[in-house]
């Protein structure tokens, strides 16, 4: 693929989420925030740990105060050239002291601390141990927008990583696949997005027949035939950005009831895509596709969510399901994905990432919604 990349992010634009997020602490009456290694960390420092580690790493953001990453002694040198460097103080330990005890003298003695879905309970433990007045929730239960509203060179990124995915689908349409396994395809599909740009392929979904009617089903060694659809989804990271498209094409010529589906399952898609504009709640983009799968009497077998948000991760809030009244904000990213699954015979899926504009919403997948026929 052409074009140039965007610029990196620099210290002032960590420095500039960093400071968001403190101030969404403050709001959400937190003392902080402790954010572990993993998505949050690479977003708000630019910082990966060279490996997963039972050493203690751990950014403290605190309202008022300058962040602090705490990282090993062996692993400072890595931390200290992270993009986000310059925008945090590093404390570093070594091994045979306390990380705890280093990490509470940060930290309110009785304050309540968001922290990371995914950091280790032993450091969480260890954490409640040094310091038995505070208490902790969550961060996605706390701040689950925190990264929700991209800024204009993550849209950026976002689309990139859109069209990469469309060019995987448009290559791989023409791929055979009748006598094929699921997991050949699946491995073309892996091979494509490399091709396109991507660092990280999370998922390749390649749902044939009867095994479509399974929303996750892992590729197998089911082999395709002429006559099946064929569930395609398939996504995962270009330069830090998510990916995340589904398609479903037919092997020879559909039936006239697997047509009448898949155009149904193509209005309640653009229905949701319709019901995207600011201010707008979560749950009326599931209300309005769902309502079209609904009124033709196939509701019992659409059975997710019809989307969730995505950016340095490809599943992240927020989600597009009933009972979520977060209003959508411009700069939103989500996916819009309703679906059919009728048990033992086929399934049909049709998904687009969208991006919430000042009117309404932009699809960053723009590949033929139509049934496409394939070999």
């Amino acid at each position: 693929m052409t074009g140039t990349a965007p610029a990196p992010f620099t210290a002032d634009d960590y420095r500039a989420r960093m400071d968001r997020a403190a101030r969404a602490a403050a709001d959400a009456g937190l003392a902080g925030l402790l954010v572990a290694p993993g998505p949050d960390l690479v977003w708000l420092t630019g910082y990966t740990p060279p490996a997963a580690t039972e050493r203690l790493t751990l950014l403290v953001l605190a309202p008022g105060r300058a962040p602090v990453l705490v990282v090993p002694t062996l692993e400072a040198p890595d931390a200290a050239r992270a993009p986000g460097a310059g925008a945090l103080n590093l404390r570093d330990w070594t091994d045979g002291k306390d990380p705890y005890a280093a990490t509470a003298a940060l930290l309110d003695v009785s304050g309540r601390f968001g922290i990371s879905d995914n950091a280790w309970a032993m450091h969480l433990l260890g954490l409640q141990r040094a310091l038995p007045g505070t208490s902790h929730v969550s961060l996605t239960e706390a701040l689950p927008m925190l990264r929700a509203v991209k800024d204009a060179t993550e849209l950026e990124l976002m689309a990139a990583a859109g069209a990469a995915a469309d060019a995987t689908f448009e290559e791989i349409r023409k791929v055979p696949f009748a006598g094929r396994t699921e997991s050949e395809v699946g491995a073309d599909l892996a091979g494509l997005l490399r091709r396109f740009g991507h660092s990280q392929v999370d998922f390749t979904i390649v749902a044939s027949g009867p095994n479509g009617a399974n929303p996750h089903h892992e590729v197998g060694d089911r082999v395709i035939e002429r006559g099946d659809m064929v569930v395609l989804d398939f996504g995962g990271l270009k330069d830090g950005y998510g990916s995340d498209t589904s398609r479903t094409v037919h092997v020879g010529e559909p039936t006239d009831e697997e047509r009448r589906v898949h155009d149904l399952v193509r209005e309640a898609q653009e229905a949701g895509v319709r019901a995207v504009k600011p201010g707008v709640a979560c749950q009326e983009v599931d209300r309005a596709a769902r309502s079209v799968i609904e009124d033709a009497g196939y509701g019992e077998y659409f059975i997710h969510r019809t989307g969730h948000g995505i950016g340095v991760t490809t599943h992240e809030p927020p989600y597009m399901i009933e009972g979520e009244r977060q209003p959508l904000v411009p700069g939103m990213c989500f996916s819009v994905e309703p679906g059919v699954y009728l048990p033992g015979r086929f399934g049909v899926r049709i998904e687009d990432i969208v991006t919430v504009t000042e009117d309404g919403g932009r699809r960053l997948n723009t590949t033929d919604r139509e049934m496409v026929i394939v070999d």
